[in-house]
């Protein structure tokens, strides 16, 4: 029997059914929209739902949001402003009924983790947003909560901050008892941080799998892009190569060991030493990727609303089912 069932639906945004095991990190990824947030909400309580959430038997749903045994952390902190660093982390320790001396004792342990122990005596205003997201993470941590919530913990952050908060994440998650759900939109966190990845798609179950699993076989556009890769759907089979398979022409390619398109350039953007092409196909066909080298592109004089042919060869396609549903 899983530590965690969840089987809820917030009417008109998501329906999710999930299991986990302590220790296990679920990173919640999807388009906007998809009802990542409303699924994290939901579970702790805040927005009205239909369901169960059963954690170690006990059905949350019937219990108070305030007596769940959850740690959250929103993408904006939500930090009490009047409040510095230390008594915002021991505040749920004193609403639990801890002694206000040991109560900021298991604060400033939790910021010295966080790397942010030397700014106890700050308020939220007078701190950075990485650094006040670490404060909300040691707030979520500090009751040695059962589940933890992180509703996108590193948006809205710089990328050297971010890239820091996420290996500290990562490492913390990693040494955590209990379960932790990951909101997320970039794919470091599902392919880093994460031990599993539920793919929501128009607030539906697209995928529910490793990390590897799901970069390797993506069954939605979104997921297809985060990881780089295309990915071409028919019913319920999945087709998908990498950029660099793609080969970029001006005229129809021959050779009848070859898939291709017709389209015009959408996007041209650097990509390490080459340049990634969005090539929109024709007849509404699907958006592919390629990367071809930056002399390839002059030669070829690729500007955005080129028409141009792409083509794959049959043996750098894999084919597959989805299963993960």
């Amino acid at each position: 029997m899983s530590d965690l069932a969840v089987s809820l639906e917030v009417p008109g945004r998501v329906q999710v059914d999930l299991t986990a095991d302590r220790g296990d990190v679920i990173a919640v990824i999807g388009p906007n929209g998809a009802g990542k947030s409303s699924l994290v909400k939901a579970v702790a309580g805040l927005v009205p739902a239909v369901g169960t959430v059963v954690l170690d038997g006990r059905d949350l749903m019937h219990v108070p949001t305030k007596e769940r045994s959850l740690g959250v952390v929103f993408q904006d902190q939500l930090l009490f402003p009047h409040l510095d660093a230390r008594d915002n982390v021991a505040y749920g320790p004193r609403a639990r009924g801890v002694a206000r001396a040991e109560a900021r004792r298991r604060a400033d342990s939790w910021l010295d983790a966080l790397g942010v122990g030397e700014l106890s005596h700050r308020k939220p205003s007078e701190l950075s947003g990485g650094q006040a997201q670490r404060v909300a993470i040691a707030r979520a941590l500090v009751t040695a909560p059962d589940l933890l919530l992180l509703d996108e913990p590193m948006s809205g952050l710089d990328v050297g901050v971010a890239t820091s908060l996420r290996i500290e994440l990562a490492r913390h998650l990693a040494a955590f008892g209990g379960i932790a759900l990951l909101v997320t939109h970039d794919a470091l966190d599902a392919l880093t941080v994460a031990n599993r990845v539920l793919v929501l798609d128009a607030g539906r179950v697209a995928q529910f799998g490793t990390p590897d699993e799901v970069a390797q076989r993506p069954t939605t556009e979104h997921v297809a892009r985060l990881v780089g890769l295309n990915v071409i759907r028919s019913g319920e089979e999945f087709s998908a190569f990498e950029p660099s398979a793609v080969t970029v022409n001006l005229t129809e390619p021959t050779g009848s060991a070859r898939h291709r398109w017709s389209g015009t350039v959408a996007a041209i953007t650097p990509h390490g030493a080459a340049l990634r092409l969005v090539v929109r196909t024709s007849g509404g066909g699907p958006e592919l990727i390629a990367d071809v080298t930056p002399e390839a592109a002059t030669e070829l004089g690729l500007t955005l609303g080129r028409a141009v042919w792409v083509s794959v060869k049959a043996t750098s396609v894999r084919a597959y089912t989805n299963h993960a549903r």
